[in-house]
């Protein structure tokens, strides 16, 4: 399966998306609900052009004692910037800019594919089933309880978009990839959101996507970390930019990922040092 189209977001470029974020006035709308740091529901309009955006400002976020380098909202944009670099596009554009409370992350708004909304409640690409096999299509994650002693298989998608994730997030050493920071957007395209756990230079991968754990990486896989092996070499444009935004040891140990995965050729494995599996998983 070939990567999808880049945005273009009712003519809008990936570039001019960019722009409005981090250029446009900001309306606050709302807060949404639920966030352990401050998420606001905005709009933001430039040069005529307005579209649907959130914004997590520094000030509303709660100190993390082993993050205690930077901010979410630096990692978030961080997260954007390798995303971009794999050229899967799998994160929506994000800004760092200042706005009605401070800086903070800008990005841009995804309306989900209610047409691939599940009736049982879970994200798509997510499910749980009575067997011990995860059957045609699926990767099995593990036992979950669901209630008066009785467990399931939670499984998820054989989905090369999903693959990809679990790729980016093995490369961002994302801590924190639940069920509910994946998007499924109009015309196939999936997103992840949700990366101010990130980039930390201690291993801290906590994921629901394991299905492919010890798995050889795709030959796409290959070609993109090469890419992002080139463009982490002090001096290259991604490498400085990421400088701006995470330590030096972070970017080192980014690097350190890159290259391992490259040498093993295979999807990593749980360490065994903590739970594999965020909570809460959905």
């Amino acid at each position: 399966m070939s990567a999808p189209e880049r945005i273009p977001s009712r003519g809008l470029t990936e570039a001019g998306l960019r722009t409005l974020l981090a250029e446009g006035e900001l309306t606050v709308l709302g807060q949404v609900r639920g966030a352990s740091n401050a998420v606001l529901y905005c709009t933001v309009a430039h040069e005529g052009e307005e579209r649907r955006c959130v914004y997590k400002p520094v000030a509303g976020e709660q100190p993390l004692w082993d993050f205690p380098d930077g901010t979410l909202a630096q990692r978030e944009v961080a997260a954007y910037e390798i995303s971009e670099a794999t050229g899967w596009g799998l994160v929506p554009p994000t800004v760092l800019r200042e706005g009605p409370y401070g800086e903070g992350m800008c990005q841009l708004w995804i309306e989900a594919d209610e047409e691939t909304a599940p009736p049982d409640g879970l994200p798509p690409l997510l499910a749980l089933v009575d067997t011990e096999e995860p059957g045609d299509g699926w990767k099995a994650v593990g036992l979950a309880e669901v209630g008066e002693g009785r467990t399931a298989l939670l499984v998820h998608a054989d989905d090369p978009r999903l693959r990809r994730l679990a790729v980016l997030d093995a490369v961002i050493n994302n801590g924190d990839r639940k069920g509910g920071h994946l998007l499924s957007a109009p015309g196939g395209r999936l997103y992840g959101i949700d990366h101010g756990v990130t980039l930390n230079a201690d291993d801290k991968l906590r994921t629901l996507f394991w299905g492919w754990a010890g798995e050889p990486l795709t030959a796409e896989a290959g070609e993109v970390l090469e890419r992002l092996a080139a463009g982490l070499e002090p001096g290259a444009v991604l490498a400085t930019r990421l400088g701006e935004l995470i330590t030096t040891a972070e970017v080192d140990a980014l690097r350190g990922r890159v290259e391992s995965l490259r040498k093993s050729g295979r999807h990593p494995q749980p360490s065994g040092d903590w739970p594999p599996i965020p909570w809460p998983p959905v």
